[in-house]
């Protein structure tokens, strides 16, 4: 198994309305499905590495609701801006700031909850033309549309809460 991408790495899909729908899903789900696979584990878990060099579990939930609060953000101005240009951040120099270790993994949950039920409810009604519409990501260089961020960032709390599942199941802890 690849301990850096448990479930592949992303790959962009056309447009369909089974798909939309599976990610809205995805999106709406994502915080239970965290609180799930990581609900019975320790101090000692949270602070084991989900692979050599990678990051903490801890690290892992304060990165999705870090990431998530961004994404966010960007999908609001790529639907209401014409092709706004983002602001890149260095995610692992955020997943190593002193909130990290201060700050209880449920608080980034319940953040999460909250923040995916205003992120579905933004999301749900989006026409196909919205979709559409595009941000500038200057550090790729390239326009994304919202229908591929809305596709990567399904993914994404897929990838992060396969991180922590297959942790759990290589080192047994039940």
């Amino acid at each position: 198994m690849d301990l850096k991408y448990p479930i592949s790495q992303y790959k962009p899909q056309p447009f369909s309305e089974e798909l939309r729908l599976q990610w809205l899903h995805d999106i709406q789900m994502l915080p239970q499905d965290l609180e799930r696979v990581i609900e019975n584990l320790d101090e000692v878990q949270f602070n084991t590495p989900y692979r050599p060099d990678g990051w903490t579990v801890k690290q892992v939930v304060h990165h999705l609701c870090d990431s998530h609060m961004n994404a966010y953000i960007r999908f609001k101005l790529a639907v209401l801006e014409d092709n706004p240009v983002i602001k890149p951040y260095n995610e692992n120099d955020w997943a190593h700031t002193t909130d990290v270790d201060r700050v209880p993994v449920n608080i980034c949950t319940t953040l999460l909850h909250a923040l995916h039920k205003k992120w579905y409810a933004f999301l749900k009604d989006l026409s196909e033309e919205q979709l559409e519409r595009t941000l500038h990501h200057p550090e790729h260089q390239k326009d994304l549309t919202v229908w591929f961020l809305l596709g990567m960032y399904a993914w994404h709390g897929k990838h992060h809460v396969a991180h922590i599942q297959t942790l759990i199941d290589r080192n047994n802890w039940k």
